[in-house]
């Protein structure tokens, strides 16, 4: 999984800045997760970057402040397209789908929050580049 992130980060490029913009990550993975912390900022113009796993600390902080971009990481988009429950989910979200996840986000976030989804590692990066609105480069 790190070795296509960082494949997806080398054709993605670097460049621009987004420290001003906050991106929040929601995987299934906490290793991955805890990787991404220091990993993505750097790949991402410098964002203000958050990584979850867990659905009580995603809502909690969707609640709380507000984000330019939400990402579903590719771990949870798998588990969405295999019909199956994304790990990390709660009494309230056990066995929601990626479809009512976003209708979620959106009641916390409103519409103009940008959300990314994609079941590979290596389109990660440059999704999240172009909903930041960073140059792709």
């Amino acid at each position: 999984m790190f070795a296509e992130a960082a494949e997806g980060a080398a054709s993605a490029g670097r460049g621009g800045d987004a420290s001003h913009k906050r991106l929040i990550a929601r995987g299934c993975d906490p290793v991955m997760a805890k990787h991404s912390l220091k990993m993505m900022p750097p790949l991402l113009g410098n964002v203000h970057f958050a990584a979850v796993t867990e659905d009580e600390d995603f809502f909690a902080l969707l609640a709380k402040e507000k984000w330019d971009v939400v990402l579903f990481a590719p771990g949870a988009c798998r588990w969405d397209r295999a019909k199956r429950p994304i790990p990390g989910g709660n009494a309230e979200t056990h066995g929601w789908t990626l479809e009512q996840y976003r209708a979620k986000v959106r009641e916390l976030q409103g519409d103009a929050v940008a959300i990314v989804e994609t079941t590979e590692e290596r389109e990660m990066v440059g999704l999240a580049r172009r909903a930041l609105g960073l140059p792709p480069a």
